[in-house]
Order: structure tokens, then sequence, then C-alpha cells
């Protein structure tokens, strides 16, 4: 009777420490999915000001254009309109189609990555706002995806001392949505890559990271019922998803 008891206890103590891990876990997720909604809002904001600010000062642009072909600076004009256009363009390559959220993390992490001169490009056929999922489903899987680019292209540049590449290309192909990131990096140990999107703590970064947002992506991409696959070849880093265009 006495083993019994001891025996049902043991196992209860263990089921109630399995049960304070897991709950540990979920809510360490939760908080960092929490500080990743507050900074998503502080880049809607941002990208927001700087559209109104934008849109605010193109006449005053206008005029001190017109002011320069009128006194024969054309160079100076020149210039000018060469600034102001790469300025825009960096606005719009971020906003064009895109609903508010999605728009402000798009803009944020390629002022980011410009920021740390890395080239990016993004190729969208259709807007990213098109995908079957919800706004934070989104912003967690393009969040993730070009965090971890920035970072991976980040340790190149500081390695090889050269312009490191990031682009992101998205569209549309008989019923399914295909989301392609590429960027360079450095080698990743094979143990790392089997495990990658598989479970948590396992990532491409040095320590101090936890790993958490390549699983993130892969659960995003599982409950949209859709195909993760990558490939890491030659310091070049893949990643190629697929999501039916059906909102389950």
């Amino acid at each position: 009777m006495y083993w019994g008891i001891t025996l049902v206890l043991g196992i209860l103590c263990l089921y109630l420490f399995v049960m304070r891990l897991t709950l540990s876990r979920k809510m360490k997720i939760l908080m960092e999915e929490v500080m990743h909604f507050d900074e998503q809002r502080a880049q809607f904001n941002e990208t927001f000001r700087i559209v109104r600010s934008e849109r605010h000062d193109f006449l005053k642009h206008v005029s001190a254009i017109h002011f320069m072909l009128e006194t024969n600076k054309s160079e100076e004009a020149k210039h000018y309109l060469d600034d102001l256009v790469e300025g825009y363009k960096e606005t719009n390559l971020s906003i064009k189609g895109e609903r508010g959220v999605v728009a402000g993390i798009l803009h944020q992490m390629y002022r980011k990555a410009r920021a740390l001169n890395i080239e990016v490009v993004y190729d969208f056929d259709v807007p990213l706002s098109t995908l079957p999922l919800s706004d934070q489903q989104i912003v967690t899987l393009i969040g993730n995806l070009l965090s971890n680019s920035i970072d991976a292209c980040e340790e190149w540049q500081n390695k090889y001392n050269e312009q490191a590449f990031l682009t992101m290309q998205f569209y549309k192909r008989s019923g399914l949505y295909i989301l392609q990131c590429k960027n360079n990096s450095l080698p990743i140990p094979t143990q790392v890559l089997d495990q990658l999107f598989v479970n948590f703590g396992k990532t491409t970064k040095g320590e101090g990271h936890e790993g958490l947002g390549t699983k993130l992506i892969q659960d995003v991409v599982h409950e949209a019922n859709g195909f993760l696959d990558f490939v890491h070849k030659d310091e070049e880093f893949t990643i190629k998803i697929k999501i039916p265009a059906i909102r389950g």
C-alpha cells in the first residue's frame, strides 16, 4: 500500500513538473509574440508617419525643383530628384497594395537592412496581404523570415567585408501562393540544419539566440496546410514556402 501511494505521488509530481515546464515555455512564447506585436505596431505608426510627411512635403519638393530648373541649375535639380525618388521608392516598395501592419513590417525590415548596407529586393507579383492568413500570422511569418535573413547577411558581411544580398519573392501559381527568401549565409552545421524548422532552440545564429523564429515560421506554415523547404549551398540560404490559396 505504501509503495503504491509513493508511486502515485511520484507520477503526480512528475506530471506537475512536466506541465510546469510546458506552461513556462508557452508563456515565454506568448511574451515573445506580445513583444513582436508591440514592435509591429510601432513600425506601422512609423510607416504611416513617413507616408504622411512625404505627401505633406510633396509640393515643396516640386517647387524646389521648379526653381532650380528656372535658374538653370539642371544638374542640381537632377541630384535633388534622384534623392527624392530613392526615398519614395523605399516607401513604395513596402506599402504597395499591402494592409497597414504588413506594410509596416516590410518597410521597417527594408530600412534595417539598408542601414546595414545589405542589398534588398522585394519582388512581389501580388501583395503579401493576399495570403489566406491573419495579419498576425503574416507578420510572424514575414518578420521572422526577414529578421533571420538580415542577421545572416550581417554576419556574412562582417566576415567577408563585402555587401550581402537579400531577396524576397512572392507570386501565385496554380492555386498556390509561393514565397521565397534568399540571402547570403555563413556555413551552417548539418545537425542544426536537420532540426532548423522542427524544434525550438535550433538556430543558425550564435550564442544568446533561442531559435524561436524558425519554429514560429514552421508553425504558421503548418497551420495554413502549407509546405516549407530550404536549401543551404555555397554560402547561400534559400527558403521556399507554398501555401494553398484557400482560407481554411
